[in-house]
């Protein structure tokens, strides 16, 4: 792997990373926290972009043009509005928002990479051209944010389903433990039982 891939290759991860940790704030269940979450992910990630590319990064100017890019930090927050309706919007529109932010830390993420690419610095940040390039990666970072979603609720269930079975492997070893503690199963009737279990 040549300097370049290996550059565009730990691009990709700081951005996939802010992603994900994007995506777990913005089921915080108050509009404001989960803002103010999100835009510090991305803020950490433009300045892990720049250290990765050389590029000299000011906190305040990071900020800046991450808002010049994202839009209105007061626009952005009236579509958490949904998470003030009653009994619904915490949790169908936290999971709405969880795959926003990710889309938007994703998108941001792109822009600043091929800016950085192809030489660019905070110099000759262009917003406009910019802030086309975000909306385009927003459509594809809305898709992939939907995919780390599938894929870890199926994580998740299958962790469940899991610790069920372990659950219920220990609650018949410990009737077995009982019966043979009572003198209802003998030694070599307990061995045979609990190997079965343990083999599933």
């Amino acid at each position: 792997m040549n300097d370049q891939s290996e550059i565009r290759a730990n691009a990709n991860s700081i951005i996939k990373n802010h992603m994900i940790w994007s995506m777990g704030a913005g089921l915080i269940p108050v509009p404001i926290a989960d803002f103010f979450a999100v835009s510090a992910i991305q803020l950490d990630m433009v300045r892990q972009l720049c250290t990765l590319y050389e590029i000299d990064y000011k906190e305040t100017e990071g900020k800046a043009m991450i808002t010049s890019v994202t839009g209105s930090a007061f626009a952005r927050l009236g579509a958490r509005a949904i998470k003030f309706i009653p009994g619904v919007g915490s949790v169908i529109g936290g999971m709405t928002l969880a795959v926003l932010s990710g889309a938007s830390t994703y998108a941001l993420g792109e822009v600043f990479k091929k800016h950085f690419e192809t030489g660019g610095t905070f110099l000759d940040f262009d917003p406009s051209r910019l802030k086309k390039m975000y909306d385009e990666m927003f459509e594809k970072g809305k898709q992939y944010a939907r995919e780390i979603k599938q894929e870890h609720d199926a994580k998740a269930k299958a962790a469940e389903k899991v610790q069920e079975v372990e659950d219920d492997d220990v609650n018949r070893l410990s009737k077995l433990a009982k019966l043979l503690e009572n003198g209802s199963l003998t030694q070599e009737e307990f061995d045979v039982l609990k190997a079965r279990i343990i083999k599933g």
